[in-house]
């Protein structure tokens, strides 16, 4: 198949599903993914999509590639974060044993938990630290400290997750799209997320309104992969089975 073939094919695709990842590309033109890739990165140097890791998305749609700070997220949106922050407190029941994923959203959680039967494993420290002084039982994973979110990361952290098997999971996420699923733009975060959440019974993704249409450079997860609490979001995205609107 000639270059230029295939350069439109994959834009048809990307016009019809805004998101492709180098793997259903690699199939559906039956070429390797070392071609596919090089197709995408010339694809993006001529502006015709935005490479991102993994695949490909629309220029139209909103790519994220930076992190704010924790200190920059706590003052966005924050009657959205509570309210959604209660009703995820809300959810958990004696015994439970429950990941709290680190973050600004879940970090607003904590003052909602009234569970103490309830044992917590966190990726957070400052999560593990507001815990353990209000009395509940929390595990710390250990790796590596990321400054920016004060997450734990790193190897270490996927390997000390695997052991653990979850009844509930809380999650943090920076886009949430049907097509590019949950996004982050770390990796090693991302990494961290998906790990944690195939130890889940049950997975919750606490979002405010600004995160829907947004895509961030790593999935963690599908759209479908767990219950998605917020307060509100857009109409196309209001019928979906897994939306939980708090209020």
């Amino acid at each position: 198949m000639l270059t230029e073939q295939r350069y439109e094919i994959i834009l048809k695709l990307l016009e019809e599903k805004n998101s492709i990842t180098v793997a259903e590309v690699k199939d559906l033109l039956n070429t390797s993914e070392s071609t596919v890739r090089r197709d995408i990165t010339a694809l993006h140097n001529a502006g015709k999509l935005v490479k991102v890791f993994g695949g490909a998305v629309a220029c139209d749609r909103t790519v994220i590639t930076h992190e704010p700070t924790v200190e920059q997220k706590a003052e966005v949106n924050v009657e959205a974060k509570q309210l959604v922050a209660a009703k995820a407190a809300a959810l958990i029941q004696p015994e439970d044993f429950i990941y709290l994923d680190a973050g600004t959203t879940t970090a607003s959680m904590l003052s909602y938990l009234t569970e103490k039967s309830a044992t917590f494993v966190t990726n957070a420290v400052a999560h593990a630290k507001t815990l353990a002084a209000a009395g509940f039982r929390v595990y710390l994973i250990g790796g590596e400290l990321k400054g920016s979110t004060e997450a734990v990361v790193g190897n270490q952290a996927l390997m000390n997750l695997q052991s653990y098997h979850f009844t509930k999971g809380f999650f943090g996420t920076n886009g949430i799209s049907r097509q590019s699923g949950l996004t982050t733009p770390d990796m090693n975060e991302a990494m961290v997320k998906k790990t944690a959440m195939g130890q889940c019974r049950e997975c919750f993704i606490l979002a405010d309104h600004s995160k829907f249409g947004n895509v961030s450079s790593v999935t963690f997860g599908a759209f479908q992969s767990g219950t998605i609490l917020t307060d509100d979001c857009p109409e196309e995205y209001k019928s979906s089975g897994n939306v939980v609107i708090c209020g």
